[in-house]
């Protein structure tokens, strides 16, 4: 890809903390990416996911829809989110960006950061909200925010929708890969890597279509079981962490340790949780014929041409967990009225088209799915220049 529209390195005061903010392309002014908090985040790892959120957009450009796709962007601190002071840096990294977060940058949470932090963050720099840089773009605020106020509202089966839409759409990209396999519901076996917000409702959506979650991998470990596990037992175990409790398994339910997140057998594998998971040095040990890319960036290039050459398919990240930046938008915009009904009903429908447009055009033209996901994010990347 071209090189990013605009990158800055930011120092705090305090701690030495480097943080950064990459805006990978401008739309209308305006560019859209979560920001995220671990130590060790790099700036060349943000500029991979601010390109990461470029195609993300695309994907989804619908010509008549209100919801134009952003420009791509992204926020990283190099901060241990667990650390007692990571409130604090995550308030001067935000007071550093306010005129980007005004003008440019629509953002909010992602790995290490919570949106209610960023919430509060937001209000003490004087902002009214993390995607303000939007409203230049938008004709009724008053209505954008009742779309908005509906659908960060809603709650379905006692969790906030939220939370759900994007686990919701891996589940729908993963089962639209595994109809273009051959791979029916009720026979097929599935391990998800982490039990999150993410994780957790890609396992609870995918296991109400009839797939065995047989494998689920949280900050302790594994939890297996080859006959499958109750996933809505050990979704209300969860911990703040993601953490399952471990008094509360079944008779069958083994535990394995984290190292061993490979070796549970399955059909399907949903790393959910972190980036650069799968590489040369165990990408021989992934036994699914399917990978559904939950995280940004799970799998490391090498690793993933090994993979093919081995027939094994990759949903890449860009399209299977693309829900929920897609879902803010289409409230946003108003391409839905943000209540669960629509919400799912959208996610579904554009998750199977999505999936289907990038498979057709892999099958067309002997390419891998990345490369098929890639050809058509760049056909409507040329599409929205043209417009905008």
């Amino acid at each position: 890809m071209a090189d990013s529209f605009f990158e800055v390195t930011w120092t705090d005061p305090v701690t030495q903390a480097k943080g950064y903010l990459v805006i990978d392309r401008l739309v209308r002014g305006i560019s859209s990416g979560g920001l995220r908090m671990r130590a060790g985040c790099t700036l060349s790892e943000v500029r991979g996911l601010a390109q990461g959120m470029t195609l993300k957009e695309a994907m989804h450009y619908e010509d008549g829809a209100r919801y134009v796709p952003l420009g791509g962007a992204k926020g990283g601190i190099d901060f241990d989110p667990y650390s007692p002071d990571a409130e604090q840096v995550l308030f001067r990294y935000l007071a550093a960006m306010k005129p980007l977060i005004a003008q440019r940058w629509t953002m909010g949470e992602d790995f290490g950061v919570r949106q209610d932090a960023v919430d509060r963050g937001i209000a003490a720099i004087g902002l009214t909200s993390s995607i303000e840089a939007a409203y230049q773009v938008i004709d009724d605020k008053a209505a954008a925010d009742a779309r908005m106020k509906t659908a960060f509202g809603s709650v379905v089966d006692g969790v906030k929708l939220d939370e759900l839409v994007g686990g919701y759409g891996v589940a729908q990209a993963a089962l639209a890969a595994m109809a273009r396999l051959g791979l029916l519901p009720a026979e097929t076996r599935a391990v998800v890597q982490g039990f999150g917000s993410m994780g957790g409702a890609t396992a609870r959506y995918l296991a109400q279509a009839g797939v065995r979650i047989v494998g689920i991998v949280d900050v302790h470990g594994v939890v297996a079981n080859p006959a499958g596990l109750d996933v809505e037992r050990l979704l209300l175990t969860r911990d703040a962490t993601g953490g399952m409790d471990r008094s509360q398994l079944r008779d069958g339910d083994i535990q394995l340790p984290a190292e061993h997140w490979l070796s549970v057998s399955a059909h399907v594998l949903v790393p959910a949780a972190m980036s650069y998971c799968i590489d040369d040095s165990n990408q021989a040990e992934v036994q699914a014929k399917l990978i559904v890319e939950a995280a940004n960036m799970p799998v490391l290039p090498d690793a993933e041409a090994s993979l093919a050459a081995r027939g094994v398919t990759v949903s890449p990240d860009f399209v299977a967990n693309s829900a929920t930046n897609a879902w803010w938008w289409w409230v946003f915009f108003g391409d839905i009225d943000g209540s669960a009904e629509q919400s799912f009903a959208k996610i579904a429908d554009r998750m199977k088209t999505l999936s289907d447009n990038m498979f057709d055009y892999a099958e067309a033209n002997g390419v891998t799915p990345r490369e098929a996901a890639l050809a058509v994010a760049a056909q409507r990347l040329a599409l929205i220049d043209e417009r905008f």
